[in-house]
């Protein structure tokens, strides 16, 4: 069988599809599933920390702070009391700050 025949079409983009794409669409939160029963308590404390620091991240970056020396403990803190998240602790600020400088 030709290698063609085998690759799938790629979805339609902004500048592929014939009618626009909406990209702009309303936030509406992904249903929460329960986490995965059986693994060691750090790995739930760990996941969680991660999902927090990208939230914390992501609310950043839509506020307007862009450089990771832009966000202190303070900042960060701040910013979950706005978004309705438990303050921090100082390792999920670094995290946030480590998320904030690998996207770049």
């Amino acid at each position: 069988m030709p290698a063609a025949a085998l690759t799938t079409k790629p979805l339609p983009t902004q500048s592929t599809a014939k009618r626009p794409v909406l990209l702009d669409l309303p936030y509406a939160p992904v249903e929460k599933r329960p986490l995965p029963p059986g693994r060691p308590r750090e790995w739930y404390i760990t996941h969680n920390r991660r999902l927090k620091a990208m939230r914390l991240a992501i609310a950043l970056l839509d506020s307007g702070v862009y450089l990771p020396q832009q966000a202190r403990n303070e900042t960060i803190r701040d910013t979950a009391e706005q978004i309705g998240v438990h303050p921090p602790s100082d390792t999920t600020c670094h995290m946030v700050r480590a998320l904030m400088r690998y996207a770049r």
